[in-house]
């Protein structure tokens, strides 16, 4: 039998806005958030991209992770998900600037 898995995201809006939340299914919870019944957040600032993905064995973790996240600062947040795409390979997102 397979683990469950948990994740920790974020999400790029339209307004470049930076989203934070956990799940146990990024795709299901990604789609979600397009249709408008993911978080309030996201009805209001539309996501552009999932720009962020951390795996984790269990949703304490997630949760833990996404609430480290959230007290970062814009700056923190962008250098984190820089740091983080480099080193999974998720070169597509390397663009992504601090304004």
């Amino acid at each position: 039998m397979e683990d469950k898995k948990y994740y920790t995201y974020i999400i790029l809006t339209e307004k470049d806005t930076l989203y934070c939340g956990y799940t146990d299914d990024v795709h299901k919870r990604y789609l979600a958030h397009l249709s408008g019944k993911g978080a309030k957040y996201t009805r209001a600032f539309k996501p552009k991209k999932l720009v962020f993905v951390k795996e984790f064995s269990s949703k304490s973790e997630a949760v833990n992770e996404e609430f480290k996240i959230k007290k970062l600062s814009r700056k923190e947040k962008i250098e984190l998900i820089n740091k983080h795409n480099l080193n999974t390979g998720n070169i597509y997102l390397q663009n992504l600037t601090i304004q």
